[in-house]
């Protein structure tokens, strides 16, 4: 498995349809419009570094909304899951 974090930047007034767009990617695991340097913050879990790489380069970076973006690879993770009451 490959993953990434891609912080995205787009065109002012474009944060919502670039939001609806990267929801409908399979590969985007979350998504979150945030305020700050960045506009949209993915991440991203794929098969393998080839198709991380195509679904950044092909589908993410020329999406017309996007403007720039910073990706992050993944090398090691750890996610703490919430208990839930019985």
């Amino acid at each position: 498995m490959a993953s990434a974090i891609v912080l995205i930047n787009v065109e002012i007034g474009q944060e919502e349809e670039a939001f609806k767009m990267l929801k409908e990617l399979p590969e985007v695991e979350q998504v979150y419009m945030v305020y700050g340097v960045y506009d949209l913050v993915v991440k991203l879990d794929t098969d393998d570094m080839a198709k991380l790489k195509e679904v950044i380069a092909d589908k993410i970076r020329r999406m017309p909304p996007i403007r720039s973006t910073l990706t992050m690879m993944i090398v090691e993770g750890f996610r703490k899951f919430e208990e839930t009451e019985e």
